[in-house]
């Protein structure tokens, strides 16, 4: 149970913010491969609930973020040299799923081609983040010889 309670709380923290439920993972002493794959699957998720089914969600986000979804913006400026995998691939890094998703939305994305770029860029992005974090843990847990 304690091992549910924990992925649960990674997942439903990487539906807000890829960034912030993986430390919190490896706070949770949960195995770097648990932390990577229910961080995904939580960013997944709240994308999918964006693209699929949050009309009044979308609508709340955008006007909460509305500078950052014009067409000026950075994610705007990926949107008009990349597209709809630009997007994808680089908004769960830069603000995260749920807002790039309403953002890929909002500029006009196909759902099911933006939900298979946002879903490759957040596993990607994913086991990136993990891993690093698993190195760093491993850089900071080693004992160094004394010289």
């Amino acid at each position: 149970m304690d091992m549910l309670w924990k992925c649960g709380t990674v997942a439903l923290t990487s539906m807000l913010e890829l960034w912030g439920a993986i430390p919190i993972g490896f706070m949770l002493q949960l195995p770097p491969l648990l932390t990577g794959i229910f961080s995904a699957l939580g960013a997944i998720a709240s994308a999918g609930i964006v693209i699929y089914l949050g009309g009044s969600l979308r609508s709340w986000l955008m006007k909460r973020v509305e500078k950052k979804a014009g067409r000026q913006s950075r994610m705007g400026r990926i949107w008009e040299k990349y597209g709809v995998i630009g997007l994808g691939l680089a908004s769960p890094l830069l603000t995260g799923a749920p807002l790039g998703a309403a953002i890929g939305i909002s500029l006009g994305a196909p759902t099911g081609k933006l939900m298979w770029w946002m879903s490759i860029g957040i596993v990607i992005w994913s086991v990136i983040l993990t891993a690093a974090v698993a190195y760093g843990l491993l850089q900071f847990l080693t004992p160094k010889p004394m010289g």
